[in-house]
């Protein structure tokens, strides 16, 4: 075989060749285990063994996520950070963004792994297929994986950006909520709790917080710890304020609902400033789809005319007049 003809298949060797290790993989993940170490798990971790059993009764899309949940740890294993301060750090992104299980970390590196191998897999293929083995496909190679390789990150800053922007633009009517409330005699995880339950189909991001707030109250954690834990989880500074106010309340024993009350006023007022920050730029913002796509029609449409009359009187013998 030439090296032309092996340039040209190679793409389909490497294919070939992945398809053979993820089956491999699947074959060696997806393996029966006997019933009596399953009822072993299942007296061990009900939760997990009730999780499995979804697993078990899904689709085949949920089966691969089982697939993907135990074999995340060994794909992970090469990107795992090697200090604590990297784990928490991590595990603040993951927070922020809303993931909060124990695999949650694994599963991310184990997407960043996975998209760096189908980034070379796919970009070295195509461009060895249509360019050969040059530096220019070697460029496009690299770049492509480290895109690829960099997309899970893109993707949870997006996640938490997004979760962020929720919880700040709902807090100022749970809050409102939860002044009612505590005036109204309920202690504070009380209040949290009527609040999650009342705003669930309008603010759920924020109620999911404070259902989580509320169960760390009632298993015995101390409300300095919960609420301390309660702005840091989130990323949102709004919250962590709200957290020290309400510390700083309930240590020197003032009133928790005008605390509730300062903080909710505060934060309307910040958001009505922002919304009036946004509306300032709309004029100038809206420049350049003036100039680019709104002007060409107009200067066309009143500007024509008078130009072809010009160009009459001006070139007679152009015009045939």
């Amino acid at each position: 075989m030439s090296s032309a003809n092996l340039v040209h298949y190679l793409p389909w060797l490497l294919f070939g060749g992945i398809a053979i290790v993820a089956w491999l993989l699947l074959d060696k993940f997806t393996g029966k285990r006997d019933r009596a170490s399953e009822r072993l798990d299942e007296l061990r971790n009900p939760q997990g063994a009730r999780r499995q059993d979804l697993l078990k009764g899904g689709k085949k899309g949920d089966s691969m996520a089982k697939v993907f949940e135990m074999a995340a740890p060994s794909l992970a294993k090469a990107l795992q950070p090697k200090s604590e301060i990297e784990v928490n750090k991590l595990k603040a992104k993951l927070s922020a963004a809303g993931f909060r299980n124990d695999s949650a970390s694994s599963a991310f590196l184990g997407f960043k792994l996975i998209g760096l191998v189908v980034g070379l897999v796919l970009f070295g293929g195509t461009t060895l297929a249509s360019s050969g083995l040059t530096q220019k496909s070697l460029v496009y190679t690299v770049g492509g994986a480290g895109l690829m390789f960099y997309t899970p990150d893109l993707i949870l800053a997006f996640l938490g950006s997004r979760r962020k922007t929720s919880i700040f633009l709902t807090l100022p009517d749970a809050l409102d909520l939860m002044v009612v409330c505590v005036e109204a005699g309920l202690g504070l995880d009380q209040a949290l709790r009527k609040v999650a339950e009342e705003m669930k189909d309008t603010a759920r991001t924020i109620c999911e917080e404070f259902s989580l707030s509320n169960f760390q109250l009632q298993m015995g954690r101390a409300k300095t710890e919960v609420l301390r834990e309660l702005g840091q989880r989130t990323g949102v500074d709004d919250l962590r304020s709200l957290a020290a106010i309400l510390i700083q309340a309930d240590k020197f024993g003032s009133s928790v609902a005008q605390a509730l009350r300062v903080q909710s006023d505060s934060m309307r007022i910040r958001r009505r400033q922002l919304a009036e920050e946004k509306a300032a730029k709309t004029a100038v913002k809206l420049i350049f789809p003036l100039v680019i796509f709104i002007f060409p029609g107009i200067f066309v449409v009143l500007v024509g005319p008078a130009a072809i009359t010009m160009v009459r009187e001006m070139f007679p013998m152009m015009t045939g007049h």
